[in-house]
C-alpha cells in the first residue's frame, strides 16, 4: 500500500501502481471525469499514470493552467494523426501546447492551405469521436533512434539525439505514434469542438538556416459552446489587434529599411509615449528615485563582469570590432550593469542607501524573426528601468513600495485583474543560475514574503526566475480575458557580488549591498501594445494624444477653426484641425474611428457668435458651447479623472 496526501492535508492509503484516475474515482465520478491531468509531488502527470510510492496529489481540471495544457497538447496529437492519414509521407517536427491553443509544425510533401483545414478539422473530430486512449510507453534511445529513422523522419531523430538515454517516452493515439514526454488527456473523447485558426511557416528549431515548415495552428474545447465564446473573442481581438490599432490613429509604423522588429514612433505615439513616461517620472520623483542615462553600448568586458554575455552573448547581435584589436562592444541589451558602475562610481556609506537609479534605458536583442510581432515582441524596445541598491534591513520595505508603484500603474490605467507570480529556480536543474544557495534562499524568501504582507493573489512558477535572481511577475489580464505579463520585480545578490559593490557600514566595515530590479511597465512599447488592445484604443482624456479635433463643413471656416485649435492648444487642451476639403460627414466618420474623444463643428454659425458644436467619442452630438466653456469642459474631464485615479489609489 502507498499514502497519498491530499491539498486539505488529509491521507489515504491505495494499493501499489493505483493511477490518478484511480485515486479521484475513490473520491467522486465527478472529479474523475472532471479531471483531465494530476500533479504526483509536483510533475505534472497523466491521470492514467500508476503511482508506485507515497506522493501528494493535486487535480488539474479545465479551469487550471495546467489542465488546458494537457487537453491542448492531446489536441496537438490528434492533430498529427488527422494529417498523417490525410497526406501520406508527411513528417513532423513539434507539436506544444501553447497559451491559447496548439499547433504543429509538418513537412508535408502536398501544400496545406487554409482551404485544407476543414478538412483536416473534420478528420480530428471523426477521430475524437473514437475515443482514442493514449497509450505511454518509455523506450531506450536506440529503440527511439530505429523507429524515427525507419519512417525517414529526420526532424524526430534530430530531436531525439539530444535526449539522454532513460528519459524518452512515446504516446500512441490510434494509428499515431509520437516522441513525447506528456501530460496528455486519457483519451480523445474530452475534446468536443475543433476549430483550425491559420496556417504560417516556421523554421524548423526557429533557425533561418533550417528548412521552412508549415505551421497549422489551432484550438480545442470540451464543449462547443466554450468554442463559440472564444471566436466570438477572437474576432473582437481582431478589431483591437495593437498593430491595427497604431496604423489607424498613426502611433507607429516599420520600415523594412530601417529593419525588421524596429519600431518607428510617429508624432502621436510619441506623444502617448511621453505622457506614460511623465505619469511614471512624477510617481517616482516622489517615491525617491534618481533619472540617470546611459550609452547606447557597453564593452563587451562589461556584460562578462555581469554574466550577460556567458548567457545571451551567442544570441545578441553581433559584437562591435572597433579599430583596437581586440576591443569589442555590444549593443545595451539591458541596462543593470551600466547602473552598477553608476553605483560603484563614489564610495558609499550605510547612509547613502537606498540610491534608486531609474532610467528610460533603450535596449536592443537579437530576436528571431519568426518571433517578432508588432510591438510585442521586437529587437529595440525601451524599459522603465530602475535598480535599487538597499541595505538587508531596507530590503523588505523597499520592494513592498515597487510593489506599490506597480498597483499604483494598474489601478490608474484600469488593469484590475491580475495575478502575481512568485517566479523561482527550477526545483532540478540549477545550473543555468549563478550565485549561491544562501542567497538565492534569501531572495526567494524576502518575495515570498512580501506579497504575502501586501495580501496579493500568487501563484508560484518554478523555473521561471531570471540567471541572476528570483522575480515577482505580474500577470495582467486585459479586456478580453487575455494574460499578458506586464511588470516585473526582482531581488539580485548576485551583480552586486560580481562588481564587487560596497558600502561602509555603521560598524566602519565594508558590506555588500542588494539589488531590486524594477520595471513597473516592462517596456514602453510592450506595454502600449497592451494598452492599446485593452482600451481599443480609447485611453483616457489625460492621456490621449488628440483630445479634440476640429472639423470645418467647408475651407471658408478653416481660418476661425485655426483659431479654435490655437486657442485650445494655449490653454492645455490638445486639438488639431482637420482641414481636408471633403464633406463633413465623411470628416466625422474618419475621425470617429481614430477614436478622438471630442469632435467640434464650425460652420456660418459657429463662426458668427463665437461657438463651436460639440459631438463626443461614440454618443453624438452634445450642443453647442463658447470656446471658453468647451476649454473649462475638457479641463475639468481631466481633473475629474486625475482626483478619481487618487480616490481609486
Amino acid at each position: 500500500m502507498i499514502k497519498i496526501t491530499f491539498p486539505d492535508g488529509s491521507v489515504r492509503e491505495y494499493a501499489k501502481g493505483s493511477t490518478a484516475f484511480d485515486v479521484a474515482s475513490s473520491i467522486s465520478p465527478r472529479l474523475a471525469a472532471d479531471s483531465l491531468a494530476a500533479s504526483i509531488d509536483g510533475q505534472t502527470v497523466d491521470m492514467m499514470r500508476p503511482i508506485e510510492q507515497d506522493a501528494a496529489i493535486k487535480f488539474y481540471k479545465w479551469d487550471d493552467a495546467e489542465g488546458k495544457h494537457a487537453f491542448w497538447h492531446t489536441s496537438s496529437h490528434l492533430l498529427a494523426e488527422a494529417l498523417e492519414s490525410l497526406y501520406p509521407g508527411i513528417k513532423f517536427g513539434i507539436g506544444p501546447a501553447i497559451e491559447n491553443g496548439f499547433y504543429y509544425d509538418v513537412d508535408c510533401p502536398t501544400p496545406i492551405t487554409e482551404g485544407d483545414l476543414q478538412k483536416i478539422e473534420n478528420k480530428m473530430l471523426e477521430l475524437a469521436r473514437q475515443k482514442e486512449e493514449l497509450i505511454r510507453r518509455e523506450v531506450p534511445k536506440a529503440e527511439a533512434l530505429a523507429t524515427f529513422t525507419e519512417k525517414g523522419d529526420q526532424y524526430k531523430v534530430e530531436l531525439i539525439s539530444d535526449l539522454d538515454d532513460g528519459t524518452i517516452s512515446f504516446y500512441t493515439n490510434g494509428a499515431f505514434t509520437d516522441l513525447c514526454r506528456g501530460p496528455h488527456l486519457p483519451n480523445t473523447g474530452f475534446i468536443k469542438a475543433i476549430k483550425l485558426l491559420s496556417v504560417a511557416g516556421a523554421y524548423w528549431r526557429g533557425n533561418e538556416k533550417n528548412k521552412m515548415l508549415t505551421r497549422i495552428y489551432g484550438i480545442s474545447f470540451p464543449k462547443k459552446s466554450m468554442l463559440d465564446e472564444y471566436l466570438v473573442m477572437l474576432e473582437e481581438a481582431k478589431k483591437r489587434d495593437h498593430r491595427k490599432l497604431g496604423k489607424e490613429l498613426e502611433l507607429f509604423t516599420f520600415s523594412q529599411r530601417v529593419g525588421q522588429g524596429l519600431p518607428l514612433w510617429l508624432p502621436k505615439g510619441t506623444e502617448l509615449r511621453d505622457r506614460l513616461e511623465q505619469f511614471l517620472r512624477k510617481v517616482q520623483k516622489q517615491h525617491g528615485y534618481q533619472q540617470v542615462i546611459t550609452p547606447p553600448i557597453g564593452n563587451k568586458e562589461l556584460y562578462i563582469t555581469s554574466g550577460h554575455y556567458a548567457k545571451y552573448g551567442k544570441d545578441s547581435f553581433q559584437p562591435i570590432q572597433t579599430p583596437i584589436e581586440g576591443e569589442e562592444y555590444f549593443l545595451k541589451p539591458m541596462n543593470c550593469p551600466h547602473h552598477c558602475e553608476i553605483y560603484r562610481s563614489k564610495p558609499r556609506s550605510y547612509k547613502d542607501l537606498p540610491v534608486r537609479l531609474a532610467e528610460f534605458g533603450t535596449v536592443c536583442r537579437y530576436e528571431q524573426s519568426g518571433e517578432l510581432h508588432g510591438l510585442t515582441r521586437v529587437r529595440s524596445f525601451t524599459q522603465d528601468d530602475a535598480h535599487l541598491f538597499v541595505r538587508p534591513d531596507q530590503l523588505l520595505e523597499e520592494f513592498e513600495r515597487v510593489i506599490d508603484i506597480v498597483l499604483y500603474i494598474f489601478k490608474t490605467l484600469k488593469f484590475e485583474n491580475y495575478t502575481a507570480q512568485v517566479s523561482l529556480r527550477d526545483k532540478v536543474n540549477r545550473e543555468k543560475y549563478i550565485g549561491s544557495d544562501e542567497n538565492w534562499e534569501k531572495a526567494e524568501q524576502a518575495i515570498i514574503q512580501a506579497a504575502q504582507e501586501k495580501g496579493l493573489n500568487t501563484v508560484v512558477e518554478y523555473g521561471e526566475a531570471a540567471f541572476y535572481g528570483p522575480k515577482l511577475d505580474f500577470m495582467v489580464k486585459d479586456a478580453l480575458g487575455r494574460s499578458w505579463q506586464l511588470g516585473t520585480i526582482q531581488v539580485d545578490y548576485n551583480l552586486p557580488e560580481r562588481f564587487d559593490l560596497t558600502y561602509k557600514g555603521a560598524d566602519d566595515k565594508l558590506h555588500r549591498p542588494i539589488m531590486i530590479h524594477r520595471a513597473p511597465f516592462g517596456s514602453m512599447e510592450r506595454f502600449v501594445a497592451v494598452l492599446l488592445e485593452h482600451t481599443a484604443g480609447k485611453f483616457p482624456m489625460w492621456l490621449s494624444p488628440d483630445q479634440v479635433v476640429v472639423l470645418p463643413i467647408s475651407e471658408k471656416f478653416n481660418d476661425y477653426a485655426r483659431k479654435v485649435v490655437e486657442y485650445l492648444n494655449q490653454n492645455d487642451v490638445r486639438a488639431h484641425i482637420d482641414d481636408r476639403n471633403e464633406k463633413i460627414g465623411r470628416k466625422i466618420r474618419d475621425n470617429e474611428l481614430k477614436r478622438i474623444p471630442y469632435l467640434l463643428i464650425v460652420g456660418e454659425k459657429e463662426e458668427a457668435e463665437g461657438l463651436v458644436s460639440v459631438r463626443a467619442q461614440g454618443e453624438g452630438d452634445k450642443g453647442q458651447m463658447t470656446c471658453e466653456e468647451f476649454k473649462q469642459f475638457i479641463l475639468n474631464l481631466v481633473a475629474q479623472e486625475i482626483e478619481a485615479n487618487k480616490m481609486r489609489n
